[in-house]
């Protein structure tokens, strides 16, 4: 057996490092290391709760949006407030344009490019991957990171800027939009829509969001195979053996996506388990720090209770990241997640017949592309510009909130305890915080970890190209799970 260090990933948002066991060309064991310490959690105490709103933006410049929003919902938890209905909208549109964004950018520019490397050149689709998708060069990425700028526009009416906004607030969106404002906003939404339909898929955004099944995907995908990057990434993805690579828990969790007025989400909540969907029982999150540079004298701690208190001289830790656990078991979030809880067939279909996959993964991201741009049209048609955008109110001076939501990469909660009008303690699990966890105090891998099990590593690799594949189906953001 040997021991490979992998580390620092490039293309990643972050910090990161992987050990991992090798025998006979595969990888048998790996522990994944998130190897920086920033402290927000700490920063936070003491504070105005209304700070938390200028605070927790900027754990990460790429997912700010999605800080902000779950932090506000967490004071409006704690405030018990409620967001009128243009609010909702308006903060489902700045969310989505972030969390899409971040799509985009995984795809173009994170996950596709591994295919331009040299040890896929006997492969007949290798010129056309590094003319499409060759790092900062490649006809595609720089489609895609054009159309990524003009998308962010959006934010600058919406929010004044990105990253880091300051519109979102618990009673709504302190930023009202007016009837003009509303048509260019949606004239925006379908200039993104354009890129998707002409350069993603090559085909309506309805008729990626319809396929229902693995053989229709097959079938439109027989039906012109070089048409769209998605079509491109399925002959790579069949020739590279994506759908057996990098197979997860098997169990997913959404705490579901983009609330509606009238009462539940539109993309679903539940824990997702072999074939079958449950509530999420929010009670039953643990963090364990077993093997995290934290202190854990008190055990596995549920976040509104828990602490964050380093010791980087911990006998037997290998990271700064907890591992975080629903009813004692380990899960996978992510856009696959939001798809199987939201029960769309084709990625039911697709996890039945592959498990949680590097294809499965990437799959369920782009499908949500399709189907969330039109969402985003009804929101902005949904505007009314009489009614209010903001019904803010006071907040106590005693009390706890909690602030789910979903975030590109997966389930993200904000818990905070207020006492005597400042903050006490402020606990954040983040998306990569699930999905990169450390071994927890029965020895059990995260859900990275079980990933990457089973891996194939080639003769003379020292940076393995499946474990790249693997690491990036995830898409991680290291800042935001170290805080």
């Amino acid at each position: 057996m040997t021991r490979l260090l992998v580390g620092p990933f490039n293309r990643v948002e972050g910090d990161l490092e992987v050990t991992l066991d090798i025998a006979d060309g595969r990888v048998t064991s790996a522990h994944v290391n998130a190897p920086m310490y920033r402290g927000f959690e700490q920063i936070l105490r003491g504070r105005e709760p209304h700070d938390a709103l200028v605070y927790v933006p900027r754990i990460c410049g790429i997912c700010s949006v999605s800080q902000s929003v779950a932090s506000a919902r967490a004071l409006a938890d704690l405030g018990g407030m409620r967001m009128p209905p243009n609010g909702q909208h308006v903060t489902n549109v700045i969310l989505a344009t972030e969390n899409l964004a971040d799509h985009l950018t995984h795809f173009y520019l994170f996950f596709m490019p591994d295919f331009t490397r040299p040890v896929y050149a006997g492969m007949p689709w290798h010129a056309e991957a590094v003319r499409r998708f060759a790092p900062q060069a490649g006809e595609q990425v720089r489609a895609a990171i054009a159309a990524r700028q003009r998308w962010f526009t959006l934010l600058g009416t919406l929010a004044g800027k990105w990253p880091h906004t300051q519109s979102i607030d618990p009673g709504g969106s302190t930023r009202a939009v007016d009837a003009a404002e509303g048509v260019r906003l949606l004239a925006r939404v379908r200039e993104f829509r354009r890129f998707l339909e002409t350069h993603t898929f090559g085909a309506p955004l309805e008729q990626i969001a319809a396929l229902d099944s693995e053989a229709a995907l097959d079938a439109w995908h027989a039906s012109d195979p070089l048409a769209g990057d998605l079509r491109f990434f399925l002959t790579v993805a069949r020739d590279a053996a994506l759908a057996a690579l990098g197979a997860g828990p098997g169990r997913y969790l959404s705490y579901g996506a983009y609330p509606q007025p009238g009462g539940g989400t539109a993309l679903g909540a539940g824990v997702w388990h072999a074939g079958r969907l449950s509530a999420v029982d929010v009670a039953g999150i643990r963090e364990d720090a077993t093997h995290a540079w934290l202190n854990d004298a008190a055990g596995p701690q549920h976040p509104g209770s828990g602490i964050t208190v380093p010791d980087p001289d911990k006998p037997g830790a290998y990271t700064w990241n907890k591992a975080p656990r629903l009813g004692g078991e380990i899960v996978e979030c992510g856009a696959i997640a939001r798809q199987l809880a939201s029960a769309h067939p084709l990625v039911l279909d697709l996890v039945g017949r592959h498990g949680g996959t590097v294809y499965t993964r990437v799959v369920s991201r782009l499908l949500e592309l399709a189907r969330v741009v039109p969402m985003m049209e009804d929101w902005l048609r949904a505007l009314r510009p009489g009614d209010a955008f903001c019904t803010p109110g006071p907040l106590p001076d005693e009390g706890m909130g909690a602030g789910l939501g979903e975030a590109a990469r997966g389930s993200l909660g904000h818990w905070l305890t207020v006492r005597n009008g400042v903050i006490s303690n402020y606990q954040i699990v983040a998306p990569t915080t699930w999905n990169f966890s450390p071994r927890d105090a029965a020895g059990r891998p995260g859900a990275l970890e079980m990933a990457l099990e089973g891996a194939p590593v080639r003769d003379g690799e020292t940076t393995p190209v499946a474990v790249q594949h693997i690491v990036r189906s995830f898409d991680p953001c290291m800042v935001c799970t170290v805080h």
